[in-house]
């Protein structure tokens, strides 16, 4: 069996005497969209939060194309291929769609944020930043100021940003959130799109997007992971069933 992209073992998290993982094991193959799911309080982010290195875990290992990657910070881990959109859009609201991008490809080349005012001219910056947004979609939304773009299209801005990093995988949480039926629907087909390319690990709630996108699920319960598996044997597990999905035995 080839070696897993992302490989953790036995993660522990806590804050206070409350456990917010507790001893996950979890791996992710290349290639494949690997869902998050629970309930409110199961310690999803927090697992994200950990494998982005945004937070220390107490206890555990965490392991990224063979590399041990426990103690990198976050920037370290992008420069390797980890990249993580945030529950709660964070663009620069200010700035054109084209300019978050181009700031992103800027910071995965190390340079700091505050030398934007000749960066954002540089052909070296903006031309990537413009083929990235049109592979989401936002090719002619470029001139438009952030602030003003619709929230679903925010979201798919932030992802361009991350895929401007050019990650191995992709850490999505909840790209779906805040959105209504109809742009949920269009970020599915976006990710479906995605999905031919890059590895993705996503945590949402959207029962619908987790179905139609994820080749494999866990479902974390009191940060604990107590399923994994193909979709189909997810939604058909007893546990599961009576701990998330809401349906008790018939």
């Amino acid at each position: 069996m080839a070696e897993a992209l992302l490989d953790v073992r036995g993660l522990v998290k806590s804050f206070g005497g409350l456990i917010a993982t507790n001893r996950v094991d979890f791996a992710i193959e290349a290639g494949e969209v690997h869902a998050v799911i629970g309930p409110n309080g199961a310690g999803k982010t927090t697992f994200l939060a950990q494998l982005a290195g945004d937070l220390q875990p107490d206890a555990g290992s965490i392991a990224f194309a063979g590399r041990d990657v426990t103690r990198l910070a976050s920037p370290a881990r992008s420069h390797l291929g980890l990249a993580r959109s945030f529950q709660i859009t964070s663009v620069f609201r200010e700035f054109t769609a084209l300019d978050n991008v181009a700031l992103a490809v800027q910071a995965h080349a190390g340079h700091s944020y505050r030398f934007w005012g000749d960066a954002g001219r540089d052909p070296d910056l903006r031309d990537p930043a413009r083929a990235v947004l049109a592979s989401v979609g936002l090719g002619a939304r470029g001139h438009v100021r952030a602030g003003d773009l619709a929230h679903g299209e925010q979201r798919q801005l932030e992802i361009a940003m991350a895929l401007a990093t050019r990650p191995r995988l992709l850490l999505l949480d909840e790209p779906m959130a805040g959105m209504g039926p109809d742009e949920s629907q269009r970020m599915i087909e976006f990710l479906r799109t995605l999905k031919a390319r890059q590895t993705m690990l996503l945590v949402e709630h959207d029962m619908d997007a987790v179905f139609a996108l994820a080749d494999r699920i866990s479902v974390m319960v009191y940060g604990r992971v107590i399923a994994t598996g193909a979709p189909e044997a997810i939604r058909a597990n007893r546990e599961v069933r009576a701990a998330y999905l809401g349906d008790e035995d018939d």
